[in-house]
């Protein structure tokens, strides 16, 4: 099963790693007397030498055992350390244009060393053709893999990037439109019937593409990690999962959903989040820690991941985030969409419910990091930038820190990241690490991110393609995303 749900993103991998056809002679950059840290869970290797010719790194080895090609451009790597780029697994560039146009945004990421982004959910036309655009290297960003619309109930959740489905002749047709439309996966969420969601997994198999989004709340984490779904986004649902009173608690928030779209009309959502925010706390007081290492098991059986969005999960902390810096990146509209009386998710929560809603990001943290322990892989997403206060390219960091925080090593938590989205697209040997042969999308640091998962963030240079951009270069995307934010 794991193998049908992984052939698309070997299919995949033409396109997702086609650059522009370029006949003159390839440019050569080699990177002396860094540390190479692989991602592969080896230590950092000093006074390294990586050569790289068009858009591969062809040689690495000691620095003193390299012969440089003849006109290669040289950068002194002393006492810098050299990773693999980081993928963002979870980031929506597309769904707020009118607030920061998808260029800006994709300066955001490769700035902060993202060279790769998955986007569950968005308008599949225009997720493709920015990503030929950047295939074809007509504009600067990172590596794309889309699902075009989430599949939902048949009042859904967020009706303008989602097609409804209401029975299993709907949910067959929509599978099979969307994979002839180009897109790479499939994203569930939580409204879809059971029926549906079960005609939903057939058809994708039938149709050999992966499945991946939110737990339905008319199936269990069990049924969906069973029938194949590939990836579990955000740590929604996951408690009930893990109680003992899991059939009574999914009734409950089975007959919420239904009352709350009884009409067929859009629900209130800061009401319904409230309600099924109760149950998951009703869940934490009925924590099953046999009924936790069962799913965990599940996880690892199936092959499947976690991609936790813990930095999206921030507004339950009720945090006050009016000097952050990064807000210069944010245009006014996004911002005032920020705000804790606008965001429909923070709306959910009273603020005599703070208390509880702090309990619950705490839990959802210490719940990721028993979940590694049991050995379930994790991937790192953002929901950027269209969760509240989460940043395009910075906070991908901030969710490192999060993993870290967890109960992570660094170097797990910098996996996250690299080797085990390239695992998870079964594109290994093209990415996700630090050796020769594979595409040459790096990030220089100034220090060393095993010592402190925040060096990550000290960017001297970034390489996307076998392109270098170095702090200069950078600083003025950074500098063009801030000016193009304050004038909105």
């Amino acid at each position: 099963m794991r193998r049908m749900f992984t052939l698309p993103f070997l299919i995949l991998l033409s396109s997702l790693l086609a650059q522009p056809n370029n006949k003159s002679q390839p440019m050569v950059l080699a990177i002396t007397h860094v540390a190479v840290i692989d991602a592969t869970g080896s230590p950092a290797n000093p006074d390294m030498t990586v050569v790289i010719t068009g858009d591969r790194i062809t040689e690495i080895g000691k620095t003193e055992k390299i012969r440089l090609p003849k006109g290669a451009r040289v950068v002194e790597g002393t006492g810098k350390f050299l990773i693999p780029g980081l993928w963002d697994m979870h980031a929506h560039p597309f769904l707020e244009p009118q607030m920061l146009p998808p260029q800006l945004l994709f300066n955001l990421y490769v700035a902060n060393g993202v060279t790769g982004l998955r986007d569950p959910g968005g308008p599949l036309e225009v997720q493709i053709k920015w990503r030929k655009a950047v295939a074809a290297g007509e504009v600067l960003g990172p590596r794309m893999i889309v699902s075009g619309p989430i599949l939902d109930g048949q009042s859904p959740m967020w009706p303008s990037i989602a097609i409804a489905i209401g029975a299993e002749n709907e949910a067959r047709s929509a599978v099979a439109g969307l994979k002839q439309r180009g897109a790479d996966f499939i994203k569930v969420y939580d409204f879809l019937p059971r029926d549906a969601y079960f005609a939903i997994v057939d058809e994708a198999k039938k149709q050999h593409i992966p499945l991946a989004g939110h737990i339905p709340i008319s199936v269990t984490a069990a049924e969906a990690l069973d029938a194949g779904q590939r990836s579990v986004e955000h740590v929604i649902h996951l408690f009930e999962s893990c109680s003992s009173l899991e059939s009574e608690l999914q009734q409950e928030a089975l007959r919420r959903v239904k009352e709350a779209t009884a009409a067929g009309l859009e629900p209130n959502l800061p009401s319904l989040f409230r309600e099924l925010s109760q149950i998951e706390l009703k869940a934490l007081k009925t924590y099953d820690e046999a009924k936790a290492q069962a799913l965990f098991a599940r996880f690892v059986k199936n092959g499947a991941y976690e991609d936790p969005t813990l930095i999206a999960h921030g507004y339950e902390q009720g945090a006050d985030h009016s000097s952050d810096a990064r807000l210069k990146y944010a245009p006014a509209l996004l911002k005032e969409s920020w705000k804790p009386e606008n965001y429909i998710l923070s709306k959910a929560f009273m603020r005599e419910d703070l208390a509880n809603a702090k309990i619950l990001f705490q839990k959802r943290v210490e719940l990721i990091g028993a979940m590694r322990r049991a050995g379930v892989a994790l991937l790192a997403g953002t929901d950027s930038p269209t969760a509240a206060y989460t940043f395009a390219g910075f906070s991908l960091h901030d969710e490192l820190a999060l993993f870290v925080k967890a109960g992570l090593t660094t170097m797990e938590a910098l996996q996250t990241a690299t080797r085990n989205p390239a695992r998870f697209f079964d594109l290994q040997e093209s990415l996700g690490a630090v050796e020769r042969g594979k595409i040459a999308d790096l990030v220089l640091l100034e220090a060393n991110p095993l010592l402190d998962i925040h060096n990550t963030q000290k960017i001297n240079a970034v390489i996307v393609n076998g392109r270098l951009l170095d702090r200069a270069t950078l600083d003025d995307l950074l500098a063009k995303a801030s000016t193009a934010g304050q004038n909105k």
